[in-house]
């Protein structure tokens, strides 16, 4: 069953992705010629109009085919021929997208929140005697942190909700920090804090203060939350550029399914697998937006780089040429594709 939703999941965001493309071309008057749900054999076609819709055996893909987009030709109504702002608009909508149902998906997250969190400080761990003294356990406290006091950045990484500052505590690999806090109206560079409950022993020695559940807070925190999710996908992408994130760490499809069913087994509840699931849909989505926006060849970034090209010229690069570009930038991100699904395959079966 698992399995099952994470495959619906994953064929969810490819498809909303596609979608963007489709409905800004149609919208454009570029020609569609298919629209398809799913790669691979044909399960099923239907025209209306001049465009396919298909729905294909393999939920782990879709695309949306348009006249022209690798050939020049008379055709009016070619992705090629088409203004360079209505293609750019085209190229960008499959992100948007993506976007789009990240914040969806983080609304619905927050919603399910009985309070909305912050990321400003509310109380540090301690013990209060009977004459009224409070005894601090918490060291963040003992090193310069204090109530109220909203959190900015932690050691150079900047913070949106608190999301990053749960990301930020699982990925500590130092005893102590640089934090930045807004106190009082003003930014304050804390150096050489420390976190820990000496009497709990955990790591996350505070708490934080909490809004009262209304539209305006839900909203707030779910832009918030989603903002959090394409920074930590922007440093998990930082990391693996400059190496910091290991080869065996790298996933593709097969790891991505593997995580959304393995979440599905470890809910304690029907409303923890809810919360779970849409905090995996937002996660996931923003990433695709965020990857395929990237300047690579054979992506939708790699198209926008060539139409920035064409801006700067005055004309557009030869289809030709363009379009051995992004067949090598396919072959080189295929090649990646299969090196992270053996990753995803042998983590199977180490499990």
């Amino acid at each position: 069953m698992g399995i099952v939703i994470a495959l619906l999941i994953f064929g969810l965001i490819v498809t909303i992705h596609e979608f963007g493309h489709f409905i800004c071309a149609k919208l454009s008057g570029i020609k569609v010629l298919e629209f398809s749900v799913g790669m691979g054999p044909k399960l099923l076609q239907k025209h209306f109009g001049e465009t396919a819709y298909s729905l294909r055996l393999l939920p782990l893909g879709g695309y949306c085919a348009m006249e022209g987009e690798d050939s020049s030709g008379d055709n009016p109504r070619s992705f090629r021929n088409a203004k360079l702002w209505k293609r750019m608009i085209v190229l960008v909508a499959g992100a948007c997208m993506n976007f789009l149902l990240g914040i969806v998906a983080c609304t619905v997250m927050v919603s399910m929140f009985e309070v909305i969190p912050t990321t400003s400080i509310k109380g540090f761990s301690g013990h209060v005697d009977d004459d009224g003294n409070k005894t601090y356990y918490a060291q963040s406290y003992h090193t310069g942190l204090r109530h109220g006091d909203r959190i900015v950045k932690i050691d150079g990484t900047s913070i949106y909700s608190y999301l990053d500052i749960d990301y930020m505590f699982s990925t500590f690999t130092s005893e102590t920090h640089d934090v930045v806090v807004k106190r009082d109206g003003k930014k304050v560079e804390l150096s050489d804090v420390r976190f820990h409950d000496d009497a709990s022993g955990e790591m996350m020695d505070f708490g934080l203060v909490t809004d009262e559940k209304g539209v305006l807070s839900v909203m707030k925190c779910s832009g918030e939350t989603a903002l959090s999710m394409g920074h930590i996908v922007g440093m998990s992408l930082k990391q693996m550029i400059t190496g910091k994130l290991s080869k065996d760490q790298i996933s593709g499809p097969v790891g991505v399914v593997t995580s959304i069913n393995d979440t599905t087994q470890q809910a304690e509840s029907t409303e923890d697998l809810v919360f779970m699931l849409f905090y995996m849909t937002a996660l996931i989505t923003i990433n695709v937006g965020i990857f395929n926006l990237l300047p690579i060849p054979g992506l939708d970034g790699g198209r926008l780089l060539f139409c920035f090209i064409e801006l700067i010229r005055g004309k557009p690069v030869k289809p030709e040429h363009e379009g051995y570009v992004h067949l090598a930038g396919m072959a080189l991100l295929f090649g990646v594709l299969i090196f992270a699904t053996f990753n995803d395959i042998m983590r199977i079966f180490n499990k």
